[in-house]
């Protein structure tokens, strides 16, 4: 009997865990309306600088929230996380790095060929 009780445990430690429909439900509902966020800032034409950060704030909320729910990353280990999500953080980092010395490349050269 005891054997039994123990085996029960197991089972119940290495199953998935349930999760209520109703947080998929609002999470989907949540992603409905970051995309009507996402397609009002085309209706109300917002141009330049401000229209790409708000596609980019939606676009990756977006993907937090299917990468988190959905995929059940939001249940994994620590180092999973970690592991999934550092290398496009520190890409990010080299690509800011290169855009700036980019600009500063450019100046120097306007300034070094154009300079009378």
């Amino acid at each position: 009997m005891m054997e039994q009780n123990t085996k029960t445990q197991q089972a119940e430690l290495h199953s998935e865990p349930q999760h209520p429909i109703s947080m998929y439900l609002k999470v989907w509902l949540l992603l409905f309306l970051l995309s009507g966020f996402s397609y009002m800032v085309d209706y109300f034409q917002f141009q330049g600088l401000l229209r790409w950060t708000l596609i980019l704030v939606f676009m990756f909320l977006k993907a937090g929230l299917i990468i988190m729910v959905f995929m059940h990353l939001t249940w994994e280990r620590m180092a999973v996380k970690l592991l999934l999500f550092l290398p496009p953080i520190a890409i990010l980092i080299f690509i800011a790095l290169m855009a700036s010395e980019a600009g500063y490349i450019f100046i120097s050269r306007i300034l070094f060929f154009f300079n009378p």
